[in-house]
């Protein structure tokens, strides 16, 4: 009889144990963050453009990416009609560095009329 009683006894604690737990967490629980890092505020252009350097000198196949928080506009070479770098004759992955290309002026873009604001 009194192994069927710290049976129980412990059951009751484990019970006990687990709906504090369940209740604590309702009560308490923490905030749900639901945002994602916002990560780099680059736009990039679907497909791929012909770059032209600003000088006139070049003209190449590439991607263009739009810096959201200033308008810089930079081209990353691609040489070939794809969305990355293609070099057959290499065994290792080419690197596309960045050609800046020029700049919207996205602090001009306002409403007639508007004033600036909405």
């Amino acid at each position: 009889m009194k192994a069927i009683t710290v049976v129980k006894l412990v059951l009751v604690v484990v019970v006990a144990i687990g709906f504090g737990i369940a209740i604590g967490g309702m009560f308490h629980a923490a905030p749900v963050h639901a945002q994602a890092d916002p990560g780099y505020p680059f736009y990039v252009e679907p497909g791929y453009t012909m770059l032209r350097k600003p000088d006139g000198t070049a003209q190449m196949y590439g991607k263009m990416v739009i810096d959201m928080r200033t308008g810089d506009i930079w081209g990353f070479p691609t040489l070939t009609q794809s969305p990355y770098p293609i070099d057959p004759a290499q065994t290792n992955p080419p690197k596309s560095s960045p050609m800046y290309l020029g700049r919207f002026l996205f602090n001009q873009a306002v409403r007639p009329g508007a004033g600036g604001g909405y």
